[in-house]
């Protein structure tokens, strides 16, 4: 992959993201950021978003882990998002991965699986075959997805979650850390346990 101009978002997982893109010997032009707290992140300038200019031409990587707030931010940008994949993650050669998305250490990434854009599939996640990963979800770390897995936009599966192959997991959907879960979750919902309950909804479930 051609170097990255920039990371947009001068956070801890803006640290990981730089790791990777080191791990394959990739470089960073500068960081990003609305409210710069530092000059440097990790020996990269860090510059106020409002004083740059993107051009649409510029390799960008979105380093924010909140998922609402990475989609509000490619909506408004116009620029060439990167990939990055850690040099440790196994990843099919008939996987599809989408712009924007990042892969960390130690991922494994089965046949036929389709992710999304602006993804994060964290630190040992298992992402089995036919898995279907819709734009700005984030699959952190250890989570075990079995094949042909749905994952709707915007939905954050917790930590050490395992979900059963075939399950449909809807749009913005939360799942909590060691959930374990069987059944399809609708829009919007919370879950948490083993097995997986729905204890509320983020927005009205329409």
């Amino acid at each position: 992959m051609e170097s990255v101009k920039y990371l947009y978002g001068a956070s801890g997982h803006c640290k990981v993201i730089i790791e990777i893109l080191k791990s394959i010997n990739n470089k960073v032009g500068a960081i990003l950021d609305d409210y710069p707290k530092n000059n440097f992140l990790m020996d990269i300038p860090v510059i106020e978003f409002s004083k740059t200019e993107i051009l649409p031409e510029d390799n960008i990587i979105i380093s924010i882990g909140n998922n609402e707030t990475r989609k509000k931010i490619a909506s408004n940008i116009n620029a060439d998002f990167a990939v990055a994949f850690h040099n440790k993650a196994i990843i099919s050669e008939s996987a599809k991965i989408d712009k924007g998305s990042v892969v960390m250490a130690g991922v494994v990434i089965n046949a036929s699986v389709n992710i999304g854009k602006h993804c994060i599939i964290n630190t040992g996640s298992i992402i089995d075959h036919d898995c279907d990963i819709a734009d700005y979800c984030h699959i952190s770390p250890n989570v075990s997805l079995a094949g042909n897995v749905t994952i709707g936009e915007g939905t954050h599966v917790g930590i050490g979650t395992c979900v059963i192959q075939g399950v449909k997991i809807g749009k913005w959907t939360t799942i909590g850390a060691g959930s374990v879960i069987i059944d399809d979750v609708p829009d919007f919902a919370v879950v948490v346990g083993n097995p997986g309950k729905i204890i509320k909804y983020n927005h009205k479930n329409e």
